[in-house]
């Protein structure tokens, strides 16, 4: 039998100049004691009242003693940081004293969601020393040493800090084992040979317990600051918290939640799921970035890369908490100050988003359900016969034989590849669904992707070695490994064998969580740590497995447990748009379900399997909103709602919304009846068909949004404090929208109703149809709204290039253009169009393209072309309308020639047919 001590030591409280909390008042600290116990050194620092340390062997147990009550019951409610977030036990006062915290009991059950935590940190609770930090070239480094062991398993004694300052708007700040290598994300992140210059920030640190504090130099304003609780370096369980400067608190996705977080406790998770989008639960996408509006109208954004499993806790405080089960703490921090900057410094990390093929941004029409090609092609017809715009037709996986990866069912889509022909002679375009899920029951030699896939080992695998078999749609599947590099030429081989058959254009990768229809495998999971870790944040199913594949699966780069959130971005970024690029040679258009950030540089994103009613049809406003944030501006909600039968009324307001989502795209389930816009009554056919021509006509301008957004990382879908930051009115909106600076959406989202409230930030905002101006002094204004028509409205001081709509892109982009001047108050208006062919690589890099900048000043537009290639020569500009003339002139000139116009009396001025060349710049003069 071992012998052993106890031994209770007391350690006195001091206090150190310069550490502050957010509020800059002085932080209690407490001095280092060192002690020699059993032969062991034990060094204590910032100590509660008391620590009993019992010593067998060389294990250490250390069972911390309860705080005085007056150090707890002196902490705010909103200030409580959570010591005891397990969900799987019921926190009692001998569980949280046995760890050194406060237990205080409230009305609100133990755990609660709605609730101040029972359990929570003093404010001495021991956490990791800072030692010296020392200069480089990038910034600073030193290290960090806990005394103390925590009560989490393989707690890491010493760690690395390293601070770079990187540009003058962006900190990047990593803390990691000093000692033993741990898995970090492979991000192609920019690196920095030397510190910024002329930093936006400030850095200060708390020594002990260790704290990092981030201020904006300007304002003093205070970004960043860990030191309202202890830092967690364990294996398995890293925590961090900070306060943060306000409650307007955005991004940390992929949930459905309102665009404005609510700071009331709430418990974000970050594990991608398939599920239905659902309030309280991880869903399909990772994106552990936020955005947050500082008092004044400044912003900052802070991104953890990170892929492990984690959770973002919430409070009033304002403060919010990091927990992840892996990896390493790296942070970046961004400066703006102003909330699109914000956006585009951290798309300047992540890389910006792809250039989508112009006929990516037409209409899309999809449905789970067709069940023949024929049925599909009927569809098609029946749009092309009511002239309803249309650009892609989709198929999900009806179209598969047996619903098997690369086949097609050669009864009931027999005339698929006839279809597709006919789409590609009316220059439309054919996208259709792949899933990871390789089915692994065909007899041997009859399915070459499982046989193949099997020989050339790209398969993940299970901790014996082969190749780990879940549950899909064919049945029982294997699950490519997309971090190993012989995957990507398997399966461009795949695709390529496949499209000799069906010429497709573009891919929809679904199902790639991954999904598994079995918790885990078909053997189940290990019993071991992976699998089951000791702390699991609160992810849908209580487990890391829950339908999806064991994270003790092994993997080329790593185990699941740290690839698992990238697997959607490892598909789309090498076997999706690679190798569809590799196939046509032409711009790729993929759309993934899961996502990660840099996923905008492979694919876009749909919301996900969403549901007819209209509450889904308003979710899906602050969730593309979000995804603007997350640098994937291709984004869209299933219009008119997947699952459930849709009404004739839900499905026109929400084809009216949808024909303004970056991606469009209708698409339902099977079962129920087929809600394209062909198939309802001429009425809502018509109002339909409306809504389309008005997006069609407003493409040249959304394409050069997309070209802003690939160029320089600005977003397309974009919520409106994003231009009116110091107006706080806007902070909260997410009913409304804009497109760029200057186009706003206010759709109808509630049953029955014939007017719709909308906020008008100060200004003139124009009606898009009329040009009648709206002068607002920033408040809320009611307009009619009869259910074939959404509202729309200009921004003062905009130009809009727009096209004469067409059935679809291939035969609207020869169009006429017409040009709409939105006059500000001081009689000047701006706009640009971005024009390439629409479906070439690299068309920016190789200079083919046009580029025009649009003035008014003085009453005179002109139109400077900066940059010109043959696409522009083919197209001419027809009409000029100019919204906010005050006067009725007396004479217009075009390049000095008088013209015809008219003017009416709500102040627009029109020019007709104009006919002037693209390519060519112009100047128009009223007098």
């Amino acid at each position: 039998m071992k012998s052993y001590q106890k031994l209770r030591v007391d350690v006195p409280q001091a206090s150190e100049a310069g550490d502050e909390t957010a509020d800059g008042k002085p932080l209690c600290h407490q001095k280092l004691s060192a002690w020699w116990l059993g032969g062991g050194l034990l060094t204590v620092a910032a100590l509660l009242s008391g620590v009993t340390v019992w010593v067998l062997g060389q294990i250490w147990w250390v069972q911390h003693e309860a705080p005085p009550l007056e150090k707890c019951v002196s902490i705010p409610e909103n200030l409580r940081f959570d010591c005891y977030p397990e969900r799987s036990t019921v926190v009692t006062r001998e569980l949280c004293e046995g760890r050194g915290c406060c237990f205080i009991s409230t009305d609100q059950p133990a755990g609660s969601a709605d609730g101040v935590p029972w359990c929570f940190y003093p404010p001495d609770f021991p956490s990791y020393s800072l030692g010296s930090m020392n200069d480089t070239e990038k910034g600073m480094e030193g290290f960090l040493t806990r005394k103390t062991p925590t009560y989490y398993p393989r707690d890491i004694e010493k760690l690395q800090l390293s601070v770079e300052l990187e540009t003058d708007t962006r900190l990047h700040v990593k803390i990691t084992d000093a000692v033993n290598p741990r898995y970090e994300v492979p991000l192609d992140v920019p690196q920095v040979k030397k510190k910024a210059e002329n930093p936006a920030y400030t850095v200060e640190f708390s020594k002990e317990p260790f704290g990092l504090i981030v201020k904006r130099r300007a304002s003093r304003t205070v970004l960043l600051n860990t030191t309202v609780a202890p830092v967690f370096f364990a294996d398995q369980f890293l925590q961090i918290s900070t306060a943060l400067p306000s409650t307007y608190l955005y991004g940390l996705g992929e949930h459905r939640s309102d665009f404005l977080h609510s700071l009331q406790w709430d418990t974000l998770t970050f594990w991608a799921r398939d599920v239905p989008p659902t309030e309280s639960s991880n869903l399909y996408g990772v994106h552990p970035f936020y955005l947050i509006m500082e008092d004044g109208g400044a912003a900052h954004g802070v991104f953890l890369l990170n892929s492990n499993a984690m959770e973002v806790v919430l409070q009033p405080a304002p403060a919010l908490t990091w927990r992840t089960i892996g990896g390493v703490l790296d942070f970046y921090i961004f400066l703006g100050p102003d909330p699109n900057l914000v956006v585009q410094q951290y798309q300047q990390v992540i890389g910006f988003p792809a250039m989508p093929p112009f006929w990516g941004l037409g209409f899309h029409l999809c449905r789970w359900g067709y069940g023949t090609s024929n049925e599909t092609w009927q569809t098609v017809k029946a749009m092309r016969n009511f002239q309803i715009p249309q650009d892609a037709q989709w198929n999900d996986i009806d179209y598969m034989d047996g619903y098997r990866d690369f086949t097609v069912d050669s009864q009931k889509f027999s005339t698929l590849p006839q279809m597709v022909e006919d789409l590609h002679r009316h220059g439309q375009y054919y996208v259709m669904i792949l899933d990871p899920g390789i089915s692994s029951t065909c007899p041997p030699g009859s399915y070459w992707p499982y046989d193949e896939g099997v020989k050339r080992g790209i398969f993940i695998e299970s901790t014996r070695g082969t190749p780990l078999i879940g549950e899909v749609w064919p049945g029982l599947t294997a699950y490519p490994d997309f971090s190993n590099p012989d995957t990507h030429q398997w399966w461009l081989e795949n695709l390529r064998s496949l499209h000799s058959v069906v010429p497709f254009d573009g891919l929809w990768i679904d199902m790639n969580e991954p999904s598994n229809f079995r918790d885990g495998s078909s053997e189940g999971c290990s019993q071991g740590e992976l699998d089951n870790p000791p702390y699991v944040p609160a992810v849908l199913g209580g487990s890391l497995y829950s339908k999806t594949i064991c994270p003790s699966a092994r993997q080329s780069a790593s185990t699941h447990y740290n690839l698992h959130n990238l697997y959607g971005l490892m598909e789309a970024k090498a076997p999706g748009g690679c190798a569809l690029t590799s196939i046509r040679g032409k711009r790729p258009l993929v759309i993934s379900r899961s996502t990660f950030p840099s996923q905008g540089r492979y694919s876009g994103h749909w919301l996900g399997d969403n549901k007819s009613d209209w509450k889904d049809m308003a979710w899906s406003i602050p969730g593309l909103l979000s995804f603007s944030l997350f640098g994937i501006p291709l984004v869209g909600a299933d219009i008119c709602g997947f699952s459930g039968a849709t009404s004739e009324e839900l499905c026109t307001r929400w084809m009216q919304l949808g024909a303004f989502y970056p991606f469009s795209r209708n698409h339902n389930t099977q079962n129920e009846k087929a809600q394209d816009p062909s198939a309802f009554s001429p009425a809502a056919r018509t109002a339909m068909k409306e809504a389309l021509e008005v997006r069609y006509a407003l493409l040249p301008f959304l394409y050069s949004l997309f070209h802003r957004a690939h160029l320089q990382g600005y977003t397309v879908a974009r919520p409106l404090f994003f231009e009116f930051p110091e107006d706080v009115a806007t902070y909260s909106i997410e009913k409304q929208f804009l497109w760029g600076r200057g186009l706003l959406v206010t759709p109808v989202l509630e049953a029955g109703a014939d007017s719709v409230i909308g906020y008008f930030p100060r200004g003139v905002w124009y009606d898009y149809y009329t040009g009648t101006p709206v002068n607002s002094s920033g408040e809320s204004l009611k307009m009619a709204a009869p259910l074939d028509h959404i509202n729309l409205h200009v921004r003062e001081g905009t130009i809009l290039p727009t096209q004469k709509p067409g059935g679809s892109t291939w035969t609207s982009r020869r169009n006429p253009l017409r040009l709409i001047a939105a006059l500000s108050r001081d009689v000047n208006a701006w706009g640009d169009l971005y024009w390439d062919d629409g479906d070439s690589l690299d068309s920016f890099a190789k200079g083919n393209y046009s580029y025009l900048v649009f003035n008014v000043t003085q009453n005179i537009f002109t139109s400077t072309v900066l940059h010109s290639n043959v696409e522009a020569t083919y197209i001419t500009i027809n009409t000029l309308t100019v919204c906010g003339v005050q006067d009725e002139p007396k004479t217009v000139t075009v390049n000095g020639k008088e013209r015809p116009f008219t003017y009416l009396t709500n102040q627009v001025l029109t020019m007709s047919d104009l006919q002037l060349p693209l390519s060519q710049g112009f100047s128009v003069r009223w007098m």
